[in-house]
């Protein structure tokens, strides 16, 4: 059965982008990886308790051809779909998940709530789709890019004083309900220097902001962050996000030292 994830966030009552998104910083891994694991780990019992074809369960599980299951089998099990078939065949399981959240005192979580007027952006904006999980691949490429060809040192000669006053900005933005949304790399603008080819400024509009603190090398100390917010704070706080703007805000520095300092800035309203 070919599993929509419209359909499955729906259940949710919340947007395909956005479930994604919450579904992987709660749990660890992304929607697609945990629904392949789940259909190889079915398939592999299936294959080692049964008479069935190997055809047929790569058809019951959703692929297209003996051949990318065979592929996808043997990476997940570490053998071939007919050799599951023999007795004492080792085999892999990944189990069913249940999300449950587990309020714990006693962690230290640094934030503020400000209400800020409208401010200006430049940026330089991609669009990204939310299928296969392909926006986790490819922002990621977006930002080397962005180092290799001049942007983030471009993005500097923006940005002078103004509400971020030099930090660089990892701007997400709508709720990625036709599949795709946008993402910007950019800097608060100074208004002064001249816009260049490939730039464009945008109105953040006024609106309440949940702007959390993070400490720590990255990436790991601002997923860890990520997975707080969602998990600790907005299941008991009275505020919710409005689930249409959130920025990482970065400070120069050593990214990798356990001193690096930055921000994230969650667009929210009260319940």
């Amino acid at each position: 059965q070919t599993l929509d994830y419209d359909d499955i966030a729906k259940q949710a009552c919340a947007s395909s982008f956005h479930f994604q998104r919450i579904f992987g910083i709660l749990c660890g891994c992304t929607l697609g990886e945990y629904i392949r694991a789940r259909r190889l780990t079915l398939a592999g019992m299936e294959l080692a308790a049964s008479d069935s074809k190997v055809i047929d369960v790569a058809l019951k599980y959703d692929y297209d051809s003996p051949e990318s299951f065979g592929r996808a089998f043997q990476k997940f099990h570490g053998i071939t779909p007919s050799q599951a078939k023999k007795a004492g065949a080792p085999l892999k399981s990944f189990s069913r998940l249940s999300v449950k959240l587990v309020m714990e005192g006693g962690h230290m979580m640094d934030y503020r709530i400000e209400d800020k007027e409208a401010f200006k952006v430049v940026e330089k904006v991609r669009l990204f789709s939310t299928k296969d999980d392909s926006n986790l691949k490819e922002i990621p490429k977006f930002w080397a890019s962005a180092h290799a060809d001049g942007t983030i040192e471009t993005l500097c000669a923006y940005s002078g004083g103004g509400v971020f006053d030099g930090r660089i900005l990892g701007i997400c933005y709508g709720d990625g309900c036709q599949g795709e949304f946008p993402y910007g790399i950019g800097a608060g603008y100074n208004g002064k220097t001249p816009l260049r080819s490939g730039f464009q400024i945008r109105e953040i509009p006024a609106r309440t902001w949940a702007i959390f603190k993070c400490k720590g090398p990255m990436p790991g100390a601002i997923q860890d962050l990520w997975r707080r917010i969602y998990s600790e704070f907005f299941p008991t706080s009275e505020y919710a996000p409005k689930n249409e703007i959130d920025m990482e805000v970065y400070s120069e520095g050593d990214m990798a030292s356990p001193d690096y300092g930055c921000e994230v800035w969650i667009a929210v309203e009260k319940q």
